[in-house]
């Protein structure tokens, strides 16, 4: 979230600084021990944090950013002055999410303040905090990216059987998508693939001679079993939905008869629209 509860929770045509370097000042790479032992000493002290951050905010501000997004936390001082500033900040942004941040939205990740200019701030039509239920939960929305057209599912669950159980789901029409986009062959649903792969062997083993026939006939009967365990797992009679619709498919010539799992009246697969890409039926059959 903002790393100020005051800061605006909504940036409209956000240019986004995106910085690996912390708002604070500079410290020694040995160690050291500063003893303050008057108020002039102490103020001096003082003026000088401040115009390291004034100075750092003042790069921020010149480059033309809206919106800072930093890999490292801030310094309270900071903080306050980026408020003031008015400059909306995010903090504590992992590196992961800083590169996919910096490859959506065309910017550049910068290291030093020194370095930071108008080409290399990431551009998005709007960043806004969400908040979700009574939970208190935050998350950063950033939409319409300069280069991308991902999307992120928000998955949300009252248990975490639940959300695994939907990731799962997702995955699987997630990799649906993929066969359709590397190959848009369909075959239809509802076990008719399989009935209809089942006839055609048991039809070839007959023009077999030897043992060979009964390899066949056995991977013939072991095609059945998609239809059967979808019959069973609808509440219907498995052995008589089965020969129900072989001997429907025999006499139709019809392929796209399969097992009525939705109890719509018909075992026609087309106008139920139930179907799977050819590339993952091809790949269950070559296990």
């Amino acid at each position: 979230d903002m790393s100020h509860p005051q800061m605006p929770k909504v940036i409209e045509d956000a240019k986004i600084a995106i910085l690996t370097c912390p708002f604070e000042p500079p410290k020694p790479k040995t160690k050291h021990k500063v003893d303050i032992d008057t108020v002039e000493k102490y103020e001096k002290l003082h003026e000088t944090e401040q115009k390291y951050f004034a100075d750092m905010i003042k790069q921020c501000k010149d480059s033309g950013a809206n919106l800072i997004i930093c890999q490292w936390g801030f310094d309270d001082e900071a903080n306050h002055l980026l408020y003031k500033n008015e400059l909306p900040a995010i903090r504590w942004v992992g590196g992961v999410e800083i590169e996919l941040i910096a490859m959506a939205t065309g910017g550049r990740i910068v290291p030093r303040f020194v370095e930071l200019s108008e080409d290399k701030l990431g551009k998005a039509g709007k960043v806004k905090e969400v908040s979700f239920g009574t939970t208190k939960d935050n998350m950063i929305v950033i939409e319409d990216c300069a280069n991308s057209k991902a999307v992120t599912i928000l998955v949300r669950g009252g248990n975490r059987m639940i959300l695994e159980e939907t990731k799962r789901s997702l995955h699987d029409a997630l990799c649906v998508a993929r066969n359709l986009v590397k190959d848009n062959s369909i075959v239809y649903g509802g076990g008719s693939a399989e009935i209809a792969c089942s006839l055609a062997v048991e039809a070839a083993s007959d023009k077999v001679k030897g043992v060979e026939q009964y390899a066949m006939r056995a991977f013939a009967e072991a095609l059945d079993a998609i239809p059967l365990a979808l019959a069973e797992n609808s509440g219907l009679a498995p052995i008589e939905s089965l020969t129900a619709v072989k001997a429907q498919q025999v006499q139709e010539g019809n392929q796209r008869l399969g097992i009525d799992c939705k109890d719509e009246g018909t075992n026609d697969m087309k106008k139920q629209n139930v179907f799977e890409t050819l590339i993952g039926k091809k790949q269950q059959m070559m296990l």
